[in-house]
């Protein structure tokens, strides 16, 4: 089911948002954190952390599905903010270097389908961030945040559909680990829920974050048969004659 962006930039301007927007840009800060020179697209509702990125990066560029629906984006400046089927991105081949994507690999019917296209517009080596629910988190069984809704899923899950994609996982890190609760304590003490759950490596984080890299070739794997199968050596037998399968040659009297 697909979130209506409404309720997510709602969600944004609540202090719980604002508190979920610092720490998850702080993570994707981390591992992108020189965006010079490169183009940089946000899939799904990446709005929140694409600002960033703005100023930086050689262009930016946000892509809201069509059943989710679009805001403008960025304020002030002219729209960069696009609204189109994850399925069929209005770009070319190898023309994006990084491409985030957030509340939107959960709400896909065919999520397999969206990393296709991601693969396709990304040039080689290009890097992808997923940030989804963890199927194991508090936050996927809260409805009252973005990250309540659509189909969470394990670290394997992801893992299959990033490999079937040709993807390679490179970076693995969970966040949110306080509870999707509104309340100013709550978010007063935001950032040292976060530094305990990473301490600790707690297992029940809300999202998982994923950086893979996009592979050029598909790995061919040799089954178990092929590998074991034995050499078979030619044999050599008598011919026989074209007249019938079964009766010899005739015998040659003179050259005994």
């Amino acid at each position: 089911m697909a979130l209506d962006v409404i309720d997510i930039r709602s969600f944004y301007a609540t202090p719980l948002g604002r508190v979920t927007r610092e720490v998850l840009s702080g993570h994707i800060r981390k591992r992108w954190n020189r965006t010079q020179s490169l183009a940089v697209l946000g899939l799904g509702y990446a709005t929140p952390y694409l600002d960033s990125f703005v100023g930086e990066a050689e262009r930016v560029i946000s892509v809201m599905p069509a059943r989710q629906g679009v805001v403008n984006w960025p304020a002030g400046r002219p729209s960069a903010s696009v609204l189109a089927s994850a399925e069929a991105l209005p770009f070319p081949n190898a023309s994006m270097d990084r491409v985030l994507v957030i509340h939107g690999l959960e709400t896909q019917d065919n999520p397999q389908d969206m990393l296709g296209e991601i693969w396709r517009i990304l040039t080689p080596g290009g890097q992808l961030i997923i940030v989804t629910p963890n199927r194991r988190g508090f936050w996927a069984r809260v409805d009252k945040t973005p990250f309540g809704h659509g189909q969470p899923f394990s670290r394997r899950q992801l893992t299959d559909l990033l490999r079937q994609a040709l993807f390679s996982p490179s970076h693995w890190s969970e966040a949110l680990h306080f509870p999707p609760f509104k309340g100013s304590m709550l978010t007063k003490t935001a950032s040292a829920w976060e530094t305990m759950g990473e301490v600790l490596s707690l297992p029940f984080a809300g999202v998982h974050l994923v950086e893979a890299t996009k592979l050029l070739y598909r790995p061919v794997l040799i089954s178990t048969a092929r590998r074991s199968r034995a050499t078979l050596s030619p044999i050599l037998v008598p011919a026989t004659s074209p007249n019938s399968r079964h009766e010899p040659w005739p015998l040659d009297e003179s050259a005994l």
